[in-house]
């Protein structure tokens, strides 16, 4: 499959899911070699989960079906420029390549402000809208520490 049917894959299962009223308008595909390996579409309101987003939910097929965590070698088709939240999970996967047709700002004129996060993430923790407070703990500090002497663990 070209880009261009890759991309309209995407942007019809958006469209598709949304009609249905399984979520917003957002659908992503995820691509190795030019084959489909997984699809997602948004769920965030038909499975009440914040975090279901069209390219959080392909990349968990996607790892599900692969048996991996790691998608290196495979491309993201989106209907819609990745959020904050997705473009993290895209690169802790490692995908190599993003393909999106919306742009944020077009997600913002119908009420996707994705672009006020890219904002609050270049703020000082102190100045942002939710206050992040450290509080420091000696467990956690010993949850660090063993991992970084584990000898066996596994990287990602």
């Amino acid at each position: 499959m070209d880009q261009n049917n890759l991309m309209e894959r995407a942007a019809a299962l958006a469209l598709q899911k949304m009609r249905a009223n399984q979520g917003g308008p957002f659908g992503a595909v995820i691509v190795r070699g030019g084959e489909v390996i997984a699809e997602g579409w948004n769920q965030v309101t038909s499975a009440n989960d914040p975090t279901g987003h069209a390219e959080v939910t392909a990349i968990r097929n996607a790892c599900a079906k692969l048996e991996t965590f790691s998608l290196e070698g495979c491309d993201i088709y989106t209907n819609c420029e990745p959020c904050p939240m997705c473009l993290g999970a895209i690169y802790w996967a490692r995908i190599q390549r993003i393909y999106y047709s919306n742009t944020r700002s077009d997600a913002a004129k119908i009420g996707f402000d994705d672009d006020f996060i890219y904002r609050e993430i270049g703020i000082p923790l102190a100045e942002r809208s939710i206050p992040s407070i450290r509080v420091a703990n000696a467990t956690a500090e010993l949850a660090f520490s063993e991992w970084a002497a584990k000898p066996d663990k596994r990287r990602y």
